[in-house]
């Protein structure tokens, strides 16, 4: 099996200090998933930040940093907190897997290792992630088109603002609108017009090629590209990639008023996010006023300034 379809199976962190646990658990695991190590907690947690594993073997007691703090570490840290733990240890006593438990553990292997249940267990927790991935992907994303929903963009604007406000980095948006659709709905029936915004909103995030940003649909045909860390300049750049992607799908638009294929008129802000401020409303209502003007001198367009 090679290292792709491991990872694709399961990526496990194995930390203890001692490494004769970490082979045994290594050569138990190896040929169904992808395993990685760490022999002490600060090391632990720079490779959980680096790998994102899907599950974490962590033994409760270690010299320096025990396993109770980075499992503490790792549940108050948004990149890693829903990671499942699941705790091995020597300590066998009732109230020791009570302890694991309350410090956020999923579950509880006991040393000497089972070979056996070592292997269910692990086999059970990555079910278990692999479900509650598909449910939070379900409910981040919006349905027809594929991109985040509304919901979700809010959630990483607001994050992502004030993390551009602690870096000194400008933050943009574009509101982008689908050029009369209402008017292709009425003329080509509401599935060619499903077809159309799945068609467009792929196009679109094609453009949006860093892990940052965001394309999500903001509601019906309009849709808003969030750009951490991007300033002006940058952004007009992807704006017209944009305009160039959906105008190269060439989708016939024979009841469209302004040209005879689907067009998108878009708005452009960029805001440099001051530490005191936790409201990114300013910048998305710059971007949709400039949609609004773009919309109102002809469509088809961008629009960057109301001059």
């Amino acid at each position: 099996m090679s290292w792709t379809d491991l990872a694709r199976n399961g990526r496990i962190l194995v930390v203890d200090d001692a490494m004769e646990n970490i082979q045994i658990l290594h050569h138990a695991l190896r040929d169904e998933q992808e395993v990685l190590f760490a022999l002490d907690g600060e090391k632990a947690l720079e490779i959980a930040l680096a790998q994102q594993p899907d599950l974490i073997l962590l033994d409760a007691v270690m010299p320096g940093m025990d396993g109770y703090a980075v499992c503490g570490a790792l549940r108050g840290s948004p990149r890693l907190q829903d990671i499942p733990i699941i705790f091995v240890t020597a300590l066998s006593q009732p109230e020791d897997e009570t302890r694991a438990l309350e410090a956020g553990a999923v579950d509880f292997i006991s040393k000497p290792f089972n070979i056996a249940v070592v292997r269910a267990r692990v086999r059970s927790q990555l079910t278990i992630k692999r479900q509650a991935d598909a449910m939070r992907e379900l409910s981040l994303t919006d349905g027809l088109t594929g991109v985040a929903n509304r919901r979700h963009f809010n959630d990483t604007m607001l994050a992502e603002w004030r993390r551009c406000a602690r870096a000194g980095m400008p933050l943009s948006v574009i509101m982008i609108d689908i050029d009369h659709f209402k008017l292709y709905n009425d003329h080509y029936g509401h599935q060619a017009g499903d077809a159309c915004l799945q068609q467009v909103s792929a196009a679109m995030k094609g453009c949006a090629a860093r892990p940052q940003d965001m394309l999500a649909r903001y509601g019906g045909e309009e849709f808003i590209l969030l750009l951490p860390q991007e300033g002006a300049e940058g952004t007009r750049v992807v704006a017209g990639r944009i305009m160039d992607e959906v105008r190269k799908l060439n989708l016939p638009h024979a009841a469209s008023p302004t040209a005879p294929h689907v067009s998108i008129s878009m708005g452009l802000a960029t805001a440099m996010p001051p530490l005191d401020s936790h409201d990114p409303s300013a910048v998305i209502r710059a971007a949709d006023a400039r949609l609004y003007h773009a919309k109102q001198t002809g469509r088809n367009r961008l629009c960057v300034d109301l001059d």
